[in-house]
């Protein structure tokens, strides 16, 4: 067997085994549903609470991919004005610092109050969880431009903006793609926490607030259909930057081109 096929066909051999004993430990043990779901079960209420399920899971995906556009947006023009003036980035850097080590749990209900709608409160507290790491990541590659094509630039008096879009922006583009691997997943984190606190009230409402709906009424499996959403979309996520990663550097930088999976 070669070696692509093992590494896709043992994680999913894996993952059969893992829900087949789930399965069978379940029925053999006489386990109500209210109390740990078979994996027969939770598919069964994935399919009857489908509609509203997908609709919730759509809302969470617009707030998810809505504040990491944001956070993007925002990290790298953040960044870029860091690269171009050092007395900024140590002026306002610590203000980044203090963002991320707030904990989001208690900058949500003050986000609920101040601002009317609660879908631009939850946008907001995703977007605090997603930004740091790619205006982090950023400010890294652009300083880890190779020191000697820095000479060359200056020797030949590029522009600082020239600096910046000729070698310093390819220089930050394999820490950018790395900042957006892992602020990905706390874009969902971070919009299924800020639902958590806003609660199941309002038109619209993402998978955490039917999983707190579920909750109360002690639907065990219509909570892990909709906990088993919300980890097919954090997977989802990873797999399309890793995919977008591969296409963009895997031709020219070694953090790709050298991968043998």
């Amino acid at each position: 067997m070669n070696r692509p096929a093992t590494h896709t066909l043992l994680p999913a051999a894996v993952m059969l085994g893992l829900l087949l004993a789930w399965e069978l430990g379940v029925r053999w043990a006489g386990i109500p549903d209210y109390t740990l779901p078979a994996p027969s079960r939770i598919a069964q209420s994935l399919a009857e609470h489908g509609v509203s399920l997908l609709g919730s899971w759509w809302y969470t995906l617009k707030i998810t991919f809505g504040a990491l556009a944001l956070a993007c947006a925002g990290g790298v023009l953040i960044a870029s004005a860091f690269a171009l003036s050092p007395t900024l980035e140590r002026a306002l850097f610590p203000l980044a610092v203090v963002l991320q080590v707030t904990p989001l749990m208690a900058v949500a209900p003050l986000m609920l109050i101040y601002l009317d709608s609660t879908t631009s409160a939850l946008l907001l507290c995703a977007w605090l969880s997603a930004f740091f790491p790619i205006l982090s990541n950023t400010v890294i590659g652009l300083r880890a431009a190779d020191p000697q094509l820095r000479d060359l630039f200056r020797l030949y008096r590029a522009t600082p903006w020239q600096r910046l879009a000729l070698l310093r922006v390819p220089s930050a583009l394999p820490y950018f793609i790395a900042g957006l691997k892992v602020s990905g997943g706390l874009a969902l984190i971070g919009a299924v926490s800020a639902e958590m606190v806003a609660g199941a009230a309002g038109r619209e409402t993402g998978l955490a607030s039917r999983i707190l709906e579920a909750s109360f009424r002690t639907e065990t499996p219509k909570m892990f259909a909709a906990l088993l959403l919300l980890v097919a979309t954090g997977v989802m996520i990873f797999a399309l930057f890793n995919a977008l990663s591969r296409g963009v550097l895997g031709r020219w930088h070694a953090s790709e081109s050298g991968r043998t999976d």
